[in-house]
């Protein structure tokens, strides 16, 4: 590399070259020449795709994470059709109910993927290849149709303790799908009330140009339809900007709710303090407060003291099959 780095002369003009340069081991026995040179080919791309001017040491763990997302890339659509996905639910609870224990106000709908060879896969694990796929779209209006149905079943048989269900929106599926006539179309074949679904949207996808999401987001919540901006506090908002968005609910990142542990001199948390600020903002603002990520009666204690309104976490409930809910709904919970 510093010997193809070094400067040339080319018909009296100065050229500068670089090389990337991948590198692969192993015993000669251990394989065979067309595969030593397939896993050279994939080094020398990590070492363009990672910035180039470098080099890249083959590593058969990347190479064994890529295979399993191309496997992943080609069989989801399939996988769809033959019911490999399953809805989970995670309970949301209110903290300013004025109850000893956290009242049950909904449920966030978190897929599932009961994969045939890698076993049950979390949504870390396929959606950012859904979306980069397309699948995204097929898959999203699946989760939302069965979502709906759930809690319109949960509505039939709980009339006194009504939930509403939370469902994740991937900015794609506003590009590439008419959102709003799904939506319209699946309360109306589920019976469930338009006030007891939210629509879940990350950051980014709000602070994307205004245009076609933007349009969607206000018929939507023209509907009733709930809208909360998920994670919020790991991109850029801009407040001034976000006091314009048809949103009704703030879901902060759980990144603030792990740092209450870490106190200043006065002894109150740092990230406590920023907590506690956003949902003053919040409230400002007509908007209601949902904490990702707690773990702790600490955590819930603090987050009470905050006014934070509602949360979710492990503390309160595990991501779990319909059944689970249904036993929470039958104590009254």
């Amino acid at each position: 590399m510093e010997i193809l780095g070094a400067p040339y002369d080319l018909a009296g003009q100065r050229v500068v070259a670089t090389a990337s340069v991948g590198v692969v081991e192993r015993p000669v026995p251990d394989g065979t020449p067309t595969e030593l040179v397939k896993d050279a080919d994939a080094t020398l791309y990590w070492a363009k795709t990672d910035g180039r001017a470098r080099w890249a040491f083959y590593d058969p763990e990347r190479i064994a994470s890529q295979m399993t997302r191309q496997v992943l890339a080609t069989t989801m659509r399939p996988a769809l059709e033959r019911g490999e996905f399953v809805v989970e639910y995670q309970p949301l609870v209110g903290l300013q109910g004025g109850r000893a224990e956290a009242e049950l106000l909904g449920v966030e709908a978190l897929v599932r993927w009961q994969h045939p060879q890698f076993g049950k896969l979390s949504p870390d694990r396929f959606i950012s290849i859904a979306e980069d796929t397309g699948a995204i779209v097929p898959l999203g209006r699946w989760v939302l149709e069965t979502a709906c149905a759930q809690a319109s079943d949960w509505l039939e048989r709980f009339p006194d303790s009504p939930l509403y269900v939370s469902v994740n929106l991937a900015a794609r599926q506003f590009r590439d799908s008419d959102v709003v006539a799904d939506v319209a179309e699946v309360l109306g074949t589920t019976g469930l009330p338009a006030r007891l679904l939210q629509l879940e949207l990350t950051e980014s996808a709000f602070m994307a140009p205004a245009g076609r999401p933007l349009e969607g987001l206000h018929a939507l919540a023209a509907m009733g339809v709930r809208i909360a901006i998920d994670d919020f506090g790991t991109g850029y908002s801009n407040l001034a900007y976000l006091s314009r968005l048809p949103v009704h609910v703030l879901k902060l990142a759980g990144s603030f709710v792990e740092g209450f542990h870490d106190t200043v001199a006065g002894g109150e948390a740092v990230d406590e303090q920023i907590v506690s600020a956003l949902v003053q903002l919040a409230h400002t603002l007509g908007l209601t407060v949902t904490a990702e990520g707690v773990e702790s009666e600490l955590q819930a204690g603090l987050l009470r003291a905050t006014g934070c309104d509602s949360a979710q976490g492990w503390h309160f409930g595990r991501a779990s099959a319909p059944g689970e809910i249904d036993r929470l709904l039958e104590r009254g919970a």
